[in-house]
């Protein structure tokens, strides 16, 4: 995500004064995207990506470890190769890529892919970690979200009490886990498919977490229907879903949307891009309360 009050530059001036250009280059934005600040620029005759955004203590997002997760991902062939980085900035290699939409995920052949990519994600990206990394613990980010909503008196201050008291309940129902190393941001923007291979991007809130978050995440930024998310769950673990994946995914679903309807309350009151996050708030804490409301959960 970037933050554009945090440098009087623009995103653009920023992404053309790097040191690695052959010479004068001028950026392009990439369209899309509801967080982050992405530029194409061509130098001589190659094509960058250039992702302009520093630290984010709001989000837990620290650029230092986004670098080492871009960095393992290109060694597992997840992501495209990080070409240079200086602070607030990471230059990566362009790909020829469409970028997928939640239609495509909703494909049957597509969403196999996917899953496979994930299941990649889990099981390889710790053979290339180097030096400290971090876990995701999706109830603590929430923990913190309501307490920076609470703390800036934004919207929705009366439902606060509920959404922690959910939370809570959800925490108790996830139970213990088996961490896996997850992207936790699967939304289709996020994946290119080149023809041949899926590329995966964006890695600034990845960590260890319960591969069930990763899954769920995916099932609902891309809202797959009950039988899609039971194909993708016997996809990812290549047999029949059993009633403790299906508790274990549908409780992860709840905080993923959860943790998406507070991520957005804190984008409201201190994001400076052009996106309406107060509908998009309001969506996303409509699904949670109907998404809890089917667990049988405390209320």
């Amino acid at each position: 995500m970037a933050d554009r009050s945090a440098s009087p530059r623009t995103p653009e001036a920023r992404a053309a004064a790097l040191s690695c250009w052959s010479g004068p280059v001028d950026p392009e934005p990439l369209p899309g995207g509801i967080t982050n600040t992405n530029l194409v620029v061509r130098d001589g005759a190659e094509r960058f990506v250039v992702r302009i955004g520093d630290d984010l203590p709001l989000h837990g997002v620290v650029r230092r470890h986004e670098l080492a997760t871009c960095v393992a991902a290109h060694a597992c062939g997840l992501s495209p190769e990080i070409v240079h980085h200086e602070p607030g900035a990471l230059v990566m290699r362009y790909v020829d890529a469409a970028t997928l939409t939640a239609e495509d995920i909703r494909r049957p052949e597509t969403r196999r892919r996917v899953s496979a990519l994930i299941r990649r994600c889990h099981t390889e990206m710790p053979r290339h970690l180097r030096g400290a990394t971090v876990m995701f613990w999706v109830f603590q980010v929430c923990r913190d979200y309501l307490a920076t909503v609470h703390d800036g008196h934004g919207r929705h201050q009366d439902v606060l009490a509920e959404l922690s008291r959910r939370n809570a309940a959800l925490e108790h129902a996830a139970g213990p886990i088996h961490p896996v190393f997850c992207h936790n941001d699967l939304l289709a923007a996020n994946i290119l498919d080149d023809g041949t291979n899926l590329w995966l991007l964006d890695w600034e809130y990845a960590g260890w977490n319960s591969a069930f978050f990763d899954l769920a995440n995916l099932a609902s930024n891309n809202e797959l229907t009950p039988q899609a998310e039971i194909s993708l769950l016997e996809d990812y673990f290549d047999r029949p879903a059993r009633p403790q994946d299906l508790t274990s995914f549908r409780t992860m679903k709840c905080a993923s949307l959860l943790r998406e309807t507070l991520w957005s309350l804190v984008q409201e009151r201190h994001s400076t891009l052009d996106f309406d996050y107060g509908s998009y708030t309001d969506d996303q804490l409509d699904r949670f309360r109907r998404a809890y409301a089917e667990l049988g959960l405390p209320r």
